[in-house]
């Protein structure tokens, strides 16, 4: 399976999906921090992809996704987007809906 293949799947079959560097455990900057921060605070289980782990996916996401910076989130297979959309749709509660549906 090629990069852009494996990506599709991971967003397609996973209903919230975090592309970031490290981990939520131990997220490797600060927008990826604040990002699963706030996917956390959803109360919903989401997935989650290290792009520093997977320099292949880090390359080609930008690519699929037309948006050039990490951390991307990813809905029910659409790009919801980067931290500061993310942290935005948070603070006015749009976010937590949005993941609840999500995984129903």
């Amino acid at each position: 399976m090629d990069v852009m293949e494996q990506i599709k799947k991971t967003v397609e079959e996973s209903p919230v999906v975090l592309f970031m560097k490290g981990s939520p455990d131990f997220p490797q900057c600060g927008f990826s921090m604040r990002t699963s921060q706030a996917l956390k605070e959803c109360e919903v289980e989401f997935d989650f992809v290290d792009v520093l782990a997977n320099p292949e996916i880090r390359a080609t996401l930008p690519q699929y996704s037309n948006w050039p910076t990490f951390p991307q989130v990813f809905i029910n297979g659409e790009l919801v987007g980067g931290c500061d959309i993310v942290m935005d749709l948070f603070e006015k509660g749009e976010l937590q809906k949005m993941t609840q549906d999500a995984v129903k």
